[in-house]
């Protein structure tokens, strides 16, 4: 059974590094299904995503767009989802890759955690409509699921629920095998947040990990980054009356239980993933299906010495644990036991698979920052440029396999930022700054010119935080953006 075109599965996770998967070098975690995958696909060893923050990241899959473009600068709150329009989704005015691989024959799906607007009904170009009722996770059990127009409670794990589904919606496309799919499988785990991964996991896996020396997590103090942060947020929450408590990113790293639990909800995505993968094989689409794993962004379960995001700190970080995903491609024109050293972004996705489907030519691609990298998919890597850009609300950064290079905003009267340099090549953990020493002093403003002229050529003053602009919906460094623009200073929506 074929199709004209290859049907695109495509799987991102919620909060998971690259390091958070056994392919990649991790032989404390469980993942035989997608070290499967990679062992007869090709695997990332440099991809990484724009922005650390899950609405963001998948803004940019979505759009092939930075945080400065789209609009969406970090997590979208649902707490303002009274405030947000009817219908409202953060990306609305750009042709989302869905709506496009729709106006070009195919029938499309998502199944899983969304995240970028309102929930009530299909949005993007989407025809198969199944997410949750929220974007957080606070609990894997008991989440109301919207599936197209209906709501209900499902009592079982959110994974498993996911993953049924998308099996499911393969064994009916089996029926209308003359038209290619599209079936985003955004998953909402592992998460790795309080309350969702507080104590011993209820799934199938916890025996498996429940005396896990999780040697694989390194053991380090608390970064004092993660502490100001913490401080400068609660300061800012409590003037204005209310607002969540972030104390647990203090209190998870070198949590045991909590870390053995983070890699149990992996393992249930692993499986999800296989029963993914035998549904198409079973349902004849194994011979013309892309099947792309990926990650909203990465994660520190502790390294460096805080957990979580990107922003987990003060300033916000560039470093590779929050940034560097897995990257997995299987199926269709794509290389078979490979691995590539490229440095790739999430948001390339974008541009690669409307390549790979050959449409890209047809793309305005003036405003677009998301590079095509099909030949990459054939292992040619010849005339690819080795450098990814990432940003982070205050902090926009460059990295290239011998430096990674933080700038920061300086446009603000009483918060001064100082700005990051590590040479990757004898400190490749990252624990040297190296900003403004005189030997690499070339190096820094090379770098610091590239950061420059990439978000002068693709920042919509609009979303330019750095200019003046404004996020939609919210920003989480509220402080910082009316200190330097003013009190009257808003997102926007």
């Amino acid at each position: 059974m074929t199709t004209q075109s290859p049907n695109i599965v495509l799987i991102m996770t919620d909060n998971q590094p690259a390091d958070a998967v056994g392919c990649y070098g991790n032989e404390e975690i469980y993942t035989p299904n997608l070290d499967a995958l990679a062992a007869e696909g090709i695997r990332f060893d440099n991809a990484y995503c724009p922005n650390a923050m899950c609405s963001p990241s998948r803004a940019s899959v979505w759009s092939g767009r930075m945080p400065c473009q789209h609009g969406v600068h970090t997590w979208l709150d649902d707490r303002l989802m009274d405030q947000w329009p009817d219908d409202w989704n953060a990306i609305n005015e750009f042709r989302a890759l869905p709506e496009i691989l729709k106006e070009n024959g195919y029938t499309t799906a998502m199944i899983g955690k969304y995240h970028l607007g309102r929930l009530e009904k299909p949005q993007n170009g989407i025809e198969h409509w199944i997410t949750m009722g929220r974007g957080h996770t606070l609990d894997f059990y008991g989440n109301e699921m919207r599936v197209n127009d209906e709501t209900f409670i499902h009592d079982g794990h959110s994974v498993d629920f996911f993953s049924e589904k998308a099996v499911e919606y393969i064994a009916d496309r089996a029926k209308y095998s003359d038209q290619p799919f599209l079936l985003m499988l955004p998953y909402n785990g592992p998460y790795g947040h309080w309350p969702s991964i507080m104590g011993p996991a209820k799934n199938q896996f916890w025996e498996r990990y429940a005396d896990m020396p999780m040697d694989s997590v390194p053991r380090e103090g608390i970064n004092k980054k993660a502490i100001e942060v913490f401080q400068l947020t609660a300061d800012y929450l409590s003037k204005k009356k209310g607002g969540p408590d972030f104390s647990s990113l203090l209190q998870m790293p070198n949590d045991l239980t909590t870390l053995r639990n983070y890699y149990s909800q992996v393992s249930v995505i692993d499986h999800g993933v296989g029963q993914v993968i035998n549904a198409l094989k079973s349902n004849g689409f194994g011979e013309n299906t892309i099947v792309i794993y990926t990650a909203d962004h990465g994660f520190s379960l502790g390294h460096h010495g805080f957990w979580g995001h990107g922003q987990a700190t003060w300033p916000s970080n560039a470093f590779r644990i929050a940034y560097n995903i897995p990257l997995i491609m299987w199926g269709t024109g794509i290389s078979e036991k490979q691995s590539s050293e490229s440095y790739v972004s999430s948001m390339d996705l974008y541009a690669t698979l409307l390549d790979h489907l050959g449409l890209w030519k047809d793309i305005e691609k003036k405003d677009i920052p998301s590079r095509t990298f099909d030949s990459l998919l054939s292992g040619d890597s010849h005339g690819w440029i080795d450098e990814i850009f990432i940003e982070q609300e205050e902090t926009r950064a460059i990295r290239t396999p011998g430096f990674s290079y933080f700038k920061r905003f300086n446009g603000s009267e009483n918060y001064f930022l100082e700005n990051e340099l590590y040479n990757l090549s004898h400190d490749l953990d990252e624990r040297v700054n190296l900003s403004g020493q005189m030997e690499y002093e070339s190096i820094e403003k090379e770098l610091a010119d590239k950061i420059d002229v990439f978000f002068h050529t693709f920042a919509d003053p609009k979303f330019d935080l750095w200019n003046g602009g404004a996020p939609k919906s919210n920003t989480s460094r509220p402080w910082l953006w009316k200190d330097a623009w003013g009190e009257d200073w808003q997102p926007v929506t």
